[in-house]
């Protein structure tokens, strides 16, 4: 078994794609998968699964989700160790004069063509800060991330890949979640 967390996009938001989730733990559990745990609304699992590609994974629950709830939901599936890369690398943690609060990550599915990636990669969206690493992009928000220009939608249309962001707040507490799931394995 080896530890994965999925990263729904755009469920529980205004109202619409409503899945609680407790429904959404006992679905994944209906599934196949073990030791499911969800963490606040927005769609974020930590669970056990033999061994897969996230790639395998991700077209798993994305066809499931939308067999049993009816909603064509963007997943991103990464490993513990994934999501631990991503962690320790966010170069906007080693500059203390940026309050974490401000940090995201957005997820992608992919990592994104060169020449897609040119189209942000080359334009300013000051005061925001983002640095692209493969499938992960690393985001400061000053204004916060309600006010933000690089938004998921932006980002798809210029990437051309699903993505998905969540608050640094977020990211840690997933990653403390797999931690703990990885110790029971």
């Amino acid at each position: 078994m080896n530890n994965y967390i999925a990263i729904l996009r755009g469920i529980n938001v205004s109202g619409s794609k409503l899945i609680k989730m407790d429904t959404l733990r006992k679905s994944f559990e209906a599934w196949g998968f073990k030791s499911v745990q969800t963490y606040i609304q927005s769609g974020n699992i930590v669970f056990q699964s033999n061994k897969a590609t996230t790639q395998e994974l991700e077209k798993r629950i994305h066809q499931n989700i939308k067999k049993e709830f009816g909603f064509d939901v963007p997943v991103v599936v990464k490993t513990h160790q994934e999501l631990k890369n991503i962690v320790s690398k966010n170069p906007f943690a080693k500059d203390k004069l940026k309050d974490p609060a401000f940090f995201h990550v957005t997820f992608l599915s992919a990592v994104p063509e060169k020449e897609n990636s040119r189209k942000i990669t080359e334009t300013s969206f000051s005061p925001e800060e983002f640095i692209l690493a493969g499938n992960s992009i690393y985001l400061y928000s000053p204004k916060g991330y309600g006010s933000a220009k690089l938004t998921n939608n932006f980002l798809e249309g210029k990437l051309k890949v699903n993505a998905t962001t969540r608050n640094w707040k977020t990211t840690l507490e997933l990653l403390k979640m797999a931690e703990a799931a990885e110790k029971k394995l």
